[in-house]
């Protein structure tokens, strides 16, 4: 246990899916899931281990942003031994070719902020998902005829419509990585996962066009996710 997980070591499967919301995580469990069970409730961030299709997988929150995924993932991969940590979550893009409901596929995380440098004092701001396990979601939704686009995200510290001059953000960004969009948690999650030798990936749904100024309601936004969910969670199934 840690300060921030009341589950006993052998509650957690080796293999996780990670989206933001720990509501979602309870979604996920009650209505994919078999023979799950409540395994943490620390500050309500809900972790479930259950079945699916007769194997053993784990879902749980991460919270919103890179200190809550780096604290969470971190003690999962240290202490609980978890193998691979597939987040599930949303984004917003600037990419105006790039539709709503789109799924993305994230190759690599560029960040502004210092969260390595804080971690390990490493002056990185770009780091890879895993690339075999990349390849593994990849087929998983080829076989289930699900579209995945392979791009680059950012990592922000702020969530996007709420920065007054998105253009000086942009200007940031290094041009050759094509970075598409941006959500909030992805860098913390593959730095960690480099850092500890373990397995990271992140699959994203576009909910929102910050050029476009268009997205979608929180309802669609629920209903948009069961694709991401899918994938995720088979690819789990194929890894256990």
């Amino acid at each position: 246990m840690t300060p921030h997980n009341n589950a006993k070591k052998e509650d957690i499967a080796k293999v996780v899916i990670m989206p933001g919301d720990p509501l979602r995580a309870k979604y996920i469990a009650e209505n994919f899931l078999e023979n799950y069970k409540l395994v943490n409730d620390v500050r309500g961030m809900y972790a479930y281990t259950g079945e699916y299709k007769g194997k053993r997988i784990t879902v749980m929150g991460s919270g919103m942003g890179m200190p809550s995924m780096g604290i969470y993932s971190y003690e999962l991969y240290k202490f609980y031994d978890v193998d691979t940590i597939i987040r599930i979550g949303s984004c917003g893009v600037y990419d105006e070719n790039i539709d709503l409901l789109e799924t993305i596929l994230v190759n690599g995380s560029y960040t502004p902020g210092n969260y390595a440098n804080n971690l390990n004092g490493k002056d990185i701001h770009f780091v890879q998902a895993t690339q075999t396990l990349n390849s593994k979601i990849n087929d998983v939704a080829n076989e289930n005829d699900l579209k995945l686009r392979k791009e680059n995200i950012a990592c922000t510290e702020c969530f996007d419509p709420y920065i007054e001059n998105i253009d000086l953000l942009l200007e940031r960004f290094p041009k050759d990585k094509n970075i598409v969009g941006a959500e909030m948690e992805s860098f913390a999650l593959f730095y960690n996962a480099e850092v500890l030798g373990k397995n990271a990936a992140c699959i994203l749904t576009v909910v929102d066009s910050i050029r476009n100024k268009r997205a979608l309601s929180s309802l669609e936004r629920e209903q948009s996710l069961n694709n991401m969910i899918k994938i995720s969670l088979d690819t789990a199934f194929e890894l256990t």
